[in-house]
């Protein structure tokens, strides 16, 4: 395009005056571009008009040019820019990244930091993440759908649920899709995915904890849990290679390894033993550390899928091994030390599933619209969900899930 006249907008990334000459490094989602004024090449009124406070936001009208020093190979010569709404108040931490800001400031003015270039990069690599997901399940002949999210009764159990005004009942914000992605699949769907937003009621202060998380979900008719953990592989090995293809740059830019897409397999009573030997105690029953998470994948590899664990540590629906008792067909999927994904086969017997939701303590009359769908032709099916924002944080090598959420939702965050 050397020679051809375009036009650009964006924000003012830095000005560089050197007396005769004016840079501008223009930025927007793409990167930089630089743009430069040399007095005798444009106009007195374009290199004044070129003195910009930091993130003004701009068109810049212009001729490409070859230039082989600069980092694109060409450079923007302007016969117009146009200051399209001049700044009326300060930038409240710097852009450029030079001076670091903490990240309740940048949180705090999220619009800007999502001007930041490794933010960008961030939500970059979450986009070939989701794409790459749902072009897995597309090309396997899983149809989206999508699930409420505002539901009746605890689809996992426990008490951590947000309660909703529902007109005169009481309603909660799901904190799965489990059971209406079981319904598709009963419903004769077969094999479904979606991509859905959950909310969780911890009071959890951690940097690996959000209050309101994306999850990638699949459900498999006719299938147990070694079918769904083939597709979990499949779908994270792929997602591992487009980011890696996709996002070269973007990894570049945040010192990120997305590492190699390989999974090592292990059950839980081995991974017990593993940690056992390693001088970090665990007993037979117990769910893992994060300590003991990490050091699985320190052992074994980036990724580690552990399965069959303990039917006490599961959700109610996990269906029992017939081999062992203590255990049931659920697994767990490990990415640098961090539990990105868990799923199981599914109970699609109405008695044992009546029996599990007593064992676990909870009421069987809060669940008969799912109880009686399996009392009409389920087959055996399977599942699992992927976290979208853990998933993220370890491709990107983010030290906080909140930098992987586009506006996170903690304990005291609900803006903006």
């Amino acid at each position: 395009m050397d020679g051809s006249e375009v036009i650009l907008g964006g924000w003012v990334h830095e000005v560089r005056n050197i007396g005769k000459i004016v840079f501008i490094l223009l930025r927007d989602h793409s990167g930089i571009v630089q743009v430069i004024g040399k007095e005798g090449d444009v106009s007195e009124n374009v290199m004044h008009s070129m003195n910009l406070p930091k993130e003004s936001v701009v068109m810049v009208k212009g001729r490409v040019k070859k230039n082989g020093e600069s980092k694109l190979g060409f450079e923007i010569v302007p016969s117009e820019i146009v200051n399209l709404n001049p700044l009326e108040s300060a930038i409240p931490f710097e852009v450029t990244g030079k001076v670091p800001a903490e990240i309740d400031v940048r949180l705090d003015n999220r619009h800007i930091d999502l001007r930041r270039l490794d933010t960008t990069s961030i939500f970059n690599i979450q986009s070939t993440v989701l794409g790459s997901f749902r072009k897995t399940m597309a090309k396997d002949g899983f149809t989206e759908i999508r699930t409420p999210a505002l539901v009746e009764a605890a689809t996992e159990g426990g008490a951590d649920l947000f309660k909703v005004e529902y007109f005169d009942r009481k309603a909660f914000l799901a904190q799965s899709p489990q059971l209406y992605k079981q319904l598709a699949v009963i419903g004769g769907m077969d094999r479904v995915f979606m991509v859905v937003p959950v909310f969780r009621a911890e009071k959890h202060n951690t940097v690996f904890h959000l209050n309101e998380i994306t999850q990638m979900d699949a459900e498999l008719g006719f299938a147990d849990h070694n079918d769904a953990i083939r597709l979990l592989k499949k779908a994270v090995k792929n997602i591992i290679k487009d980011v890696v293809y996709s996002n070269e740059q973007d990894l570049k830019r945040l010192s990120a390894d997305a590492g190699e897409p390989k999974v090592t397999e292990i059950r839980y009573a081995k991974a017990v033993s593993l940690l056992n030997e390693n001088n970090l105690n665990i007993e037979f029953g117990q769910d893992f550390t994060r300590e003991q998470e990490g050091a699985l994948c320190s052992i074994l590899g980036d990724l580690v899928l552990v399965k069959e664990y303990p039917k006490r540590v599961r959700a109610f629906y996990s269906m029992p091994n017939e081999k062992d008792g203590r255990v049931c067909n659920s697994f767990d999927l490990l990415y640098k030390g961090l539990e990105i994904s868990s799923g199981a086969q599914r109970i699609h017997k109405p008695e044992m599933l009546v029996q599990s939701i007593k064992e676990h303590g909870l009421d069987s009359a809060d669940f008969d619209f799912y109880i009686n769908a399996f009392r009409q032709g389920a087959p055996p099916h399977a599942g699992w969900s992927l976290g979208l924002e853990r998933l993220t944080m370890k491709l990107t090598g983010a030290q906080n899930i909140r930098e992987c959420c586009l506006f996170p939702r903690d304990r005291v965050r609900l803006k903006p």
